[in-house]
């Protein structure tokens, strides 16, 4: 379990050094922030630091450090190296960068930062970009609940109306409405650090539960130094993309802003939004290990992980639970797995409502305004769940378009937070080399995704069995990232002026 303590413990020293070097370049100070300056009781509140850090743990903290890591955790061990490299060197940036660039500019949404920064049209695309994930991310935190509910009243030997995954999902639905359409204090400010405590404790007690039981053995990155994915899918880019948020996500940079909108000080930055992520990384580390520590390996393929994911993936995370707590600690840990996702939805639903209120120019402070904006939101989502409920539209379909997207995003993000740094005549290169590595993640995987381009250019053997066209993909890939940093580094060179801040009337 060498490998396993050696990344935790990266991860904790990053928040620490690399943390600090990401906090001196960015340059916090004492200027009045938009909780102080605008305040108005519904999104613009101030709040104590440590709810400020606990609701954006909960805020990012969604399905992707839990199912992501598992499903990343086929590959093997080596998982853990895109967990914690990632979040240091790239998750932790954007999430930073994405939350004090909001913060500098009145609590802004993250499609109108990249306006500022990247243009006009990348303005509108990330407009169209941000809320297309936003439902996305809120249906796949729905629906993922209401099966673990289920999950969990079907093995109590329930029957009925409460084991069917429609009913929950209604319930929760509900729940997203209220929660999207009230004051950010009401709900999500009271609640989520009791849940955050929970989603930690449940964190803590799978770790330990690994330790304490000597037939689980986390295994060693350098006797497993390559994939044990029993589809022989490859790890580039595929392992990247599927461990989400674990170790970056663009979904983050739609969260970041609501905390910008909440914070007292500048200074709360590198705890709120830096320490979130290292915490959410430290989260997929011990979900990762679990997959890689608790099922059989054959011929030296993860195919018992393999059988417990084909069953599920809430019957795998409840599985995880059962075995490393036993049953008494199973309760208090499916309810930090349900809480996980669904305080991320309901803020990813609210994130959509003040896109759409940037967008538009829709006072939020009228509760009007505010119902304007929900129910076309919160009705894309329920039909999607719903659909999904009834058995007309497949999660996992859901799932890929959300996680390619997501990492997508991040992209954007990073280059816009790249180009800000520029502007700033600060090292933009702490933002750049990660966007340029994301931008081959994405761009490999938009080639060999079978739900991209892979269902064009890959083909299948008389078994079924998937050959992806990597010949192909991984060089483009590799000249897309290329031609993305000259892109960057020819803009600066000839961009003299500010940026443009018309779209917040500065």
């Amino acid at each position: 379990m060498v490998s396993f303590l050696i990344c935790l413990a990266l991860l904790i020293g990053g928040y620490f050094v690399y943390g600090k070097v990401v906090e001196n370049t960015f340059g916090p100070d004492d200027r009045e922030t938009p909780a102080v300056k605008i305040n108005d009781g519904v999104d613009y509140v101030v709040l104590p630091q440590w709810k400020l850090f606990m609701i954006q743990l909960l805020n990012i903290a969604g399905l992707g450090p839990i199912f992501g890591a598992m499903q990343g955790a086929l590959w093997g061990p080596i998982v853990f190296l895109w967990i914690t490299f990632g979040t240091i060197f790239a998750g932790a940036v954007h999430d930073y960068f994405s939350g004090m660039m909001s913060e500098r500019n009145n609590g802004a949404s993250i499609s109108e930062i990249s306006g500022i920064y990247l243009g006009g049209f990348m303005k509108n695309v990330m407009r169209v970009f941000s809320v297309v994930l936003l439902i996305m991310v809120g249906t796949v935190f729905a629906v993922g609940p209401a099966g673990l509910i289920v999950t969990l009243f079907k093995n109590g030997g329930s029957t009925g109306i409460v084991t069917t995954t429609l009913f929950w999902l209604i319930i929760v639905l509900v729940y997203y409405f209220i929660a999207t359409f009230i004051s950010i204090d009401k709900i999500i400010g009271k609640i989520y650090p009791i849940f955050g405590i929970c989603l930690i404790v449940m964190a803590v007690g799978v770790a330990v539960g690994i330790f304490v039981k000597p037939e689980y053995t986390i295994p060693e990155i350098w006797d497993h130094f390559g994939s044990m994915h029993p589809k022989g899918t490859p790890v580039w880019s595929f392992m990247f993309i599927t461990v989400a948020c674990g170790a970056i996500s663009g979904f983050h940079s739609t969260q970041s802003p609501l905390m910008a909108r909440c914070m007292k000080s500048e200074k709360q930055g590198r705890f709120v939004f830096y320490g979130a992520m290292v915490s959410e990384g430290v989260i997929a580390l011990v979900w990762a290990a679990a997959g890689c520590a608790l099922y059989e390996v054959t011929g030296g393929l993860n195919t018992g992980l393999a059988e417990i994911l084909a069953n599920g993936q809430s019957a795998a995370i409840y599985d995880v639970c059962v075995k490393t707590m036993g049953k008494v600690g199973v309760a208090l840990a499916m309810l930090g797995v349900i809480a996980c996702p669904i305080t991320s939805g309901d803020t990813a639903f609210r994130s959509a409502r003040l896109v759409l209120s940037d967008w538009f120019k829709i006072d939020q402070k009228k509760w009007k305004n505010r119902l304007l904006l929900c129910v076309p939101v919160l009705g894309v989502g329920a039909v999607l769940g719903v659909g999904n409920a009834l058995g007309f539209i497949d999660y996992t379909v859901i799932w890929r378009y959300f996680s390619w997207t997501n990492q997508t995003l991040a992209m954007i993000v990073l280059w816009a937070a790249s180009m800000y740094l520029y502007y700033e005549k600060k090292n933009y290169w702490i933002t750049a080399v990660p966007a340029t590595f994301m931008s081959a993640v994405s761009a490999t995987y938009f080639l060999l995704g079978n739900e991209c381009l892979g269902q064009f250019i890959n083909h299948k053997t008389a078994e079924g069995v998937t050959v992806y066209n990597t010949a192909l993909a991984y060089p483009i890939g590799i000249a897309v990232a290329v031609l993305f940093l000259g892109i960057f580094l020819y803009t600066i060179k000839k961009r003299h002026t500010q940026p443009h801040y018309e779209t917040l009337g500065k």
